[in-house]
């Protein structure tokens, strides 16, 4: 049986206790592909975090999109999520600055407008846990393996791919498609990516599916 996001989140936050109380300030890495609940898991392991008196900032990589208008000058707009689509260069600057500096803004994805917005995030001088969410953060391909350099622990969230395919399909006809025309959406890009994050993934401190214990080899 599945565990709920929360659960997840519970053990997670226990085992990232010690390292937690040992840093000044601690930069987390939660990956994982498309559909596995990253997202979820993030928010509630932040309320987790907080709960137990460390302030605890949230940074979505999703902020670092490229805009609609350079995408479709290069021909991308159909695959907007796939790693071409996004400012890794820009991304990897933030997360270099997450422990040099106390202060640190970042953009911040709109989905409703479909855009991201410069400046809209923030972490602050007081937060001393930073997780950072997205696909990528441990994609083994140029541009985005060095990520792996900022990380004081990763996390990687995986889940059986039917069940990857069943939930991105799902996420489409929440947005009113008809079942054929999801699954069209989901195989042209969503799951693609998925594939791509599962075959060039670089090895994680946790690895974690929806039924597994939390398994730590914490740096």
């Amino acid at each position: 049986m599945s565990r709920s996001p929360d659960a997840i989140a519970a053990e997670l936050a226990e085992a990232l206790a010690d390292g937690i109380a040992a840093r000044t300030r601690s930069v987390i890495a939660l990956a994982g592909p498309p559909g596995v609940g990253k997202s979820t898991i993030a928010g509630a392991l932040q309320a987790r975090l907080q709960d137990r008196g460390h302030a605890t900032a949230l940074v979505p990589m999703d902020g670092y999109h490229l805009d609609n208008a350079i995408l479709r000058a290069r021909g991308l707009l159909e695959w907007k999520g796939a790693p071409e689509t996004f400012d890794a260069a820009g991304f990897a600057s933030l997360v270099g600055r997450l422990k040099a500096e106390d202060e640190v803004f970042y953009p911040v994805f709109d989905r409703a407008r479909d855009l991201a917005v410069a400046g809209a995030g923030r972490v602050g001088a007081d937060d001393k846990v930073i997780l950072v969410e997205g696909n990528y953060l441990l994609l083994d391909e140029p541009g985005w393996r060095a990520l792996a350099d900022h990380w004081d622990v990763s996390i990687m969230l995986n889940a059986p791919f039917a069940t990857l395919e069943d939930r991105l399909v799902q996420r489409w006809r929440d947005h009113g498609l008809d079942a054929a025309a999801a699954r069209t959406r989901a195989e042209m890009n969503d799951l693609p990516n998925a594939r791509r994050i599962l075959g060039a993934r670089l090895p994680a401190d946790i690895e974690i599916g929806a039924t597994d214990t939390v398994q730590a080899g914490l740096r």
